[in-house]
């Protein structure tokens, strides 16, 4: 089963990581000013994940692909790290999707 970590970086911001069962991060937040936002950034991250017209699918500039997950607003919810090729993405597309819904919310802020 997944599991969203709630942590403060260093400039004092709110972010979350989705982490895969076997505690591989799948999925990036961006930075929230407030907890409140950060777990509302989650439950979008749960409602979003199993549409997969959210998913933004990327190439970076080194050419590895990667993806961001969208809100309804179009919003970027989560990044994904770089993957080695379009089929590792698909794959860390379909882990967001599985595990998102049902992850369990750690808060280490």
């Amino acid at each position: 089963m997944g599991k969203f970590v709630i942590k403060k970086d260093a400039s004092n911001q709110f972010r979350f990581n989705l982490k895969a069962g076997n505690g591989e991060v799948i999925l990036k937040s961006e930075g929230y000013t407030t907890k409140s936002a950060c777990e509302n950034g989650i439950t979008s991250v749960r409602t979003n994940a199993v549409d997969q017209t959210r998913y933004d699918r990327k190439t970076a500039s080194d050419g590895s692909p990667y993806f961001n997950l969208r809100a309804g607003n179009n919003q970027v919810i989560g990044t994904s790290e770089m993957y080695s090729s379009v089929a590792a993405m698909e794959g860390g597309i379909t882990s967001v999707t599985n595990n998102a819904i049902d992850a369990t919310v750690e808060d280490n802020s």
